[in-house]
């Protein structure tokens, strides 16, 4: 799989990784042993960057990802912090951040995290130097090798990327959320920030497989957050109306390329776009692992997909979503 340069943190991660929330929560019920065999599916096919959070699962996800990084050595863990509590500015402290990531060292079973990120703080923390200090702090006491952001709009991106601490950022960038392109992406590659691309099949959406009669369980948050009753709702099929999501699905299925998924074909266009650094697809089962990975190896998109992409979002999604992040 090629290997591109994860931002400050001076690592080499595989362009396509593995997104863990699903292994703990939030998308239904997925055994343990399941979600082991994704992880290994997923290494085996050539991952070596695995992103999850103190919150999945209540740290059942970081859990199964330790047990997997104890036989699998060499990989590198993202993992994220502040969502456990409440979102209030004053929750981010250096006390609480030394808790959090200590939480976090025990479930995933190492002494140094790889990687931290601020989990979608409230707006004004990315604006306060004490957070940073904090974090450089916590850098200094080797609880962590390095941290990030992960945000939900290109304003706080871009405050981020503007401090000399911060490694990544992780943002929201599908077919379906092209803002960040404008100068977002840009500014990283300018400042040697990372970019770790979430939600990239727009939570199944951009996957192809949905339709207007599809149900979703209802402990998956495509059922109890689809208009933002429990956090932000660009989190769930990126912030676009259902129906048109499918509209749009429909309207870039002609353009896969033979022996390509739509999947991969959404996958491909975001490896695709200069600045990104990794890209982190969910998976509920091993197969799902293996044919995301695959997307690394395909050709990139001839240019006239990139312009029925464009073409798309801007008559159908962009109304919807350009403006809210």
């Amino acid at each position: 799989m090629e290997q591109r340069k994860l931002g400050r943190t001076g690592r080499k991660v595989g362009v396509v990784g593995l997104g863990a929330w699903q292994l703990g929560a939030d998308w239904g019920e997925v055994g343990e042993d399941e979600a082991l065999a994704v992880l290994v599916a997923a290494v085996d096919s050539g991952v070596t960057f695995i992103d999850t959070a103190d919150v999945y699962g209540d740290g059942r996800s970081e859990r199964i990802v330790g047990q997997l990084i104890r036989e699998r050595p060499g990989l590198t863990v993202a993992t994220k912090m502040g969502r456990r509590v409440a979102q209030e500015p004053s929750a981010y402290t250096l006390d609480n951040f030394r808790a959090w990531t200590d939480r976090s060292r025990a479930n995933l079973g190492v002494d140094t995290l790889d990687l931290v990120q601020l989990h979608c703080p409230p707006t004004p923390v990315y604006s306060s130097d004490a957070v940073f200090d904090a974090l450089d702090t916590l850098v200094q006491e080797r609880r962590i090798a390095a941290y990030g952001v992960s945000v939900e709009t290109c304003d706080e991106a871009l405050t981020a990327i503007a401090r000399p601490g911060v490694a990544t950022v992780q943002i929201i960038l599908n077919a379906f959320r092209l803002k960040p392109l404008e100068q977002v992406l840009p500014a990283a590659a300018e400042a040697g920030v990372g970019i770790i691309a979430r939600v990239p099949l727009a939570s199944g959406l951009l996957s192809g497989k949905y339709d207007e009669s599809t149900l979703f369980a209802a402990d998956d948050h495509r059922t109890y957050n689809r208009h933002g009753e429990s956090f932000d709702v660009g989190e769930t099929f990126s912030g676009v109306e259902y129906t048109t999501g499918l509209a749009a699905v429909r309207r870039l299925t002609p353009l896969v390329p033979e022996g390509m998924t739509t999947a991969q074909f959404a996958l491909r266009w975001i490896i695709d776009q200069p600045g990104v650094s990794v890209v982190i697809p969910g998976a509920r089962n091993p197969g799902q692992a293996r044919a995301n990975a695959a997307a690394a190896a395909a050709e990139p998109l001839p240019g006239e997909s990139l312009r029925a992409v464009r073409e798309a979002y801007d008559e159908l999604i962009r109304p919807q979503v350009h403006h809210r992040w």
